[in-house]
């Protein structure tokens, strides 16, 4: 670095370490971009900028990463640790400004890997953003501009606190000069596509140009589809054109969102202070994998499952805050009261009635609306379930918003679509009381400003809350494989509803739930609650509740269920003390130490958090269940057995696992239980509980006996009466679950529900139970009968059997 620059950085030091308070993205970029610091390290920048320069320097040596202004040695030469790809006088599009140091230091390293096999310098591209206000669209500024001095200092005063310092991914130039060579053309192609990238990583943090609302509103007006509907609705309704017109836009003044970008910084200071009063922290996982999607020029549609109110906040706050524009929500109509309604708008909320079905202006409105959003490159987001789950669990589906993501694709976007599913969990959901109430028939209260005040005097510390960042699913990708003649369908109106649209949007409804799932966050809070559930009085010692959160976390652990599912890094004595600081215990001291148990309605509210993560333990869950009825089996007879019941799980909890893995999985599994000492596994091949150590196994097993009673409720009813329909199954099941939760003193709130049955009867099907007519094989539903009631304590076994006579006797009789 020359004198004149380094005397002009150091006067810089003093200003901008009170005026810039920097934001680096990742927040572990050793770590999360797998950069190796025994390596040389290039910085990349954009614009010549001393300020940007400083202000890099003060983040990355904060992180670990090697100081910018020092210099870097590679075999005995000495240089500079940075480099800039445009001169600062111009503008991203004059394609032929690149320094020619930087091109001279490019071509110096490049030359000096044809030389040594072994050197691989590393450089970084890295973004100084002052602000991420989007631009206008009557504004025609390049994403990435050069500041002048007087600019710039006008962007340190006005920006200084949202100033956001990106990271990017390494590139490698040992990659570089093994893949393309080492001569001056490759150092001018680094440059130009580093240009691009940052222009990239700018409009990934701040989104497209954002339209005013009038216009808007007048470019939707002039499309195509919106015109027929209009003329058509003034025929059906026998009204004018103009009176129509003024109807559409209405309903677009309805739905629409309108974006403003100092209500979201300053709804983030807001939410800062809100989540530190109410939460010990957020834990957020995976989100390199979103930027990186956002960065290459994906139109994102995030899915997220449904817990709480909380979850459109804390998404935007969390994409905010990992350097991406939060997204456009759908939001249900019934969130459109004041003064809630204008700040959700304000903050990316278009709002959809909850049922438009026959309402084809209403409905072509939104279509185009939504298609307007994608074609403009917003990122969108919408909860598929449809509503908050009031059980904990994944709801089935709604696939609406769905069907619409896919004809806005079959409208010829350029761009490539990608569903990112997000799990959202929490060690205290504020609404979850309430949700029992409601399952218990109260009805539910309509939202108003009267309960947004009366829930935040309520607000308290509510433990830790989860994002997870699932798996993503390219669109283009998924159409290809199970419609490949979609692009054949390309529809500019966005009118056409092809014939294969239906049953690909079920699959892929499936696959994103699952993916959901797959994505799921264990905490300390679930955990116990899985674990004192499992016990008959809802109680454990306290040495026992911490033996059975360590068999959890070792299962989880040592048979991992997917690669982005999360387990706590604490131990299990550490996590049950977290918990019970959550105050939803009861605590009482004997002579022989402490007993946590839940109070009865505790125990209901706690199912919801069980129900949050059941799914990950179902497996291990019925082998144990299997083992403790049975005391022993062969490994071969559990695979056949476990066989037999997982398609009903799988489409219940959507588990991911396929068919094909379930024999190896079954045996890590069991595995796994005999390292633990739960059981044990003799010459050939034969599993036995071990019965030193059963409490273990036993409370495991209990996790998946109320779904295992439900099953045998309709399977057994099935055998009993097949001739019975597919409606009459379902009530009197319904009935006799009803009855056996009082008996039995069962409390899970979806072990009666409708829609839990409707699902097992639609796995009947697929599984060839029933066939198209629904007549039952009976032996082979027999078979799977007999194999539920051998699962089951005798008790409740007995209660399901005498139920099924008398809900039987009146058809018998008549």
């Amino acid at each position: 670095m020359s004198s004149g620059q380094s005397f002009s950085s150091s006067l810089l030091k003093l200003p901008l370490s009170m005026l810039v308070k920097g934001t680096a993205i990742p927040a572990n970029p050793i770590d999360d971009l797998s950069i190796d610091i025994n390596k040389p390290i290039i910085y990349a920048l954009p614009y010549r900028s001393n300020v940007d320069l400083v202000t890099l320097q003060k983040q990355v040596v904060e992180l670990g990463l090697p100081d910018p202004f020092e210099p870097v040695e590679i075999n005995g030469k000495s240089f500079k640790r940075f480099v800039f790809t445009t001169s600062r006088e111009t503008v991203m599009r004059n394609d032929q400004d690149v320094p020619s140091e930087s091109i001279s230091l490019f071509s110096d390293l490049l030359e000096l890997h044809k030389f040594d096999s072994e050197l691989d310098v590393q450089v970084i591209p890295t973004t100084v953003l002052w602000g991420r206000k989007p631009g206008k669209e009557s504004q025609n500024k390049p994403y990435l501009q050069s500041l002048n001095g007087p600019q710039k200092a006008k962007a340190v005063i006005l920006s200084g606190r949202d100033c956001l310092v990106r990271i990017s991914p390494v590139v490698s130039l040992r990659y570089m000069a093994d893949s393309h060579g080492t001569d001056a053309s490759i150092a001018h192609k680094l440059a130009r596509v580093a240009r691009i990238h940052f222009s990239r990583q700018k409009l990934a943090a701040s989104g497209p140009n954002l339209p005013s609302r009038q216009a808007l509103f007048k470019r939707l007006m002039k499309s195509k589809a919106i015109e027929k509907v209009i003329e058509d609705e003034a025929k059906a309704k026998n009204i004018s054109i103009d009176k129509a017109r003024k109807e559409a836009h209405d309903i677009m003044d309805e739905i629409a969102a309108d974006f403003s970008y100092s209500l979201v910084k300053n709804g983030d200071r807001l939410l800062g202070w809100l989540w530190n009063r109410i939460y010990q922290g957020l834990n957020i996982n995976n989100a390199s994998t979103v930027r990186k999607l956002a960065q290459d020029g994906h139109e994102i549609v995030y899915v997220p499952c449904h817990r709480s109110h909380m979850d459109y906040l804390l998404l935007s706050y969390v994409l905010y805050h990992e350097g991406m524009v939060p997204p456009h929500i759908a939001a249900g109509i019934n969130l459109n009261f004041f003064p809630a309604g204008p700040i959700f708008r304000r903050g990316g909320a278009f709002f959809i009635r909850r049922s438009f079905k026959g309402n084809k202006l209403y409905s072509t409105i939104f279509r185009e609306y939504l298609a307007e959003l994608f074609a403009k490159g917003y990122s969108v987001e919408y909860f598929s379930e449809g509503g908050r789950s009031r059980t904990g669990r994944l709801l089935q589906a709604k696939t609406g918003m769905l069907a619409m993501t896919i004809q806005a694709m079959l409208r010829g976007l350029n761009r490539p679509v990608t569903l990112v599913p997000v799990y959202i969990g929490y060690e205290h959901v504020m609404e979850v009381s309430t949700y029992a109430k409601e399952l218990r028939g109260k009805r539910k209260e309509k939202e108003n400003a009267g309960l947004v005040l009366r829930t935040i005097r309520k607000l308290r510390n509510f433990g830790q809350g989860y994002v997870n960042f699932g798996e993503p699913i390219p669109l283009n990708q998924y159409l290809n494989e199970h419609a490949p003649e979609w692009t054949k369908d390309i529809d500019p109106m966005g009118s056409s509803k092809p014939q294969w649209l239906n049953p690909v949007v079920n699959g892929l409804a499936t696959k994103m739930m699952t993916h959901i799932n797959d994505a799921a966050a264990t905490n300390a809070l679930t955990l116990c609650a899985t674990a004192l559930l499992a016990s008959r009085q809802r109680a454990l010692s306290r040495d026992s509740l911490i033996h059975q959160i360590d068999c959890y976390l070792s299962l989880l652990k040592n048979v991992p269920y997917s690669s982005t599912y999360t387990v706590p890094e604490e131990d299990a004595e550490s996590l049950v003390k977290h918990a019970e600081s959550l105050d939803k215990f009861v605590i009482e001291s004997d002579s022989m130490g402490e007993i946590v148990s839940l109070d009865r309605n505790q125990s209901i509210l706690m199912t919801y958090y069980r129900n949050n993560i059941i799914h990950l333990l179902a497996l291990p869950s019925l082998i144990a269940q299997m083992l403790v009825r049975h005391q022993q089996l062969s490994l071969e007879q559990i695979k056949a057995n476990v066989a037999l019941v997982y398609p009903f799980l799988k489409q219940e909890l959507f588990l991911s696992i396929e068919e094909s893995q379930l024999g190896e999985l079954t045996e890590a599994y069991i595995e796994e239980l005999a390292h633990q000492g739960a059981v044990t596994i003799d010459d050939q091949e034969n599993v036995a509980i071990n019965q030193a150590n059963t409490q273990v196994l036993v409370l495991l097993g209990r996790t998946i006996t109320e779904t295992l009673q439900r099953y045998s409720i309709a399977l057994n009813l099935l055998v009993s009466n097949p001739e019975l329909g597919k409606s009459d199954l379902e009530k009197k099941s319904q009935d006799i679950a009803q009855r056996l939760g009082r008996l039995h003193g069962i409390n899970a709130p979806e072990f009666f529900d409708k829609g839990v049955f409707s699902a097992m009867f639609t796995t009947l099907k697929q599984q060839a139970y029933l066939d198209v007519d629904g007549n039952c094989d009976t032996e082979k539903s027999a078979k799977l009968a007999n194999l539920l009631y051998s699962m089951l304590y005798p008790e409740v076994r007995l209660t399901i059997k005498e139920s099924i006579c008398q809900a039987t006797e009146p058809e018998a009789k008549s």
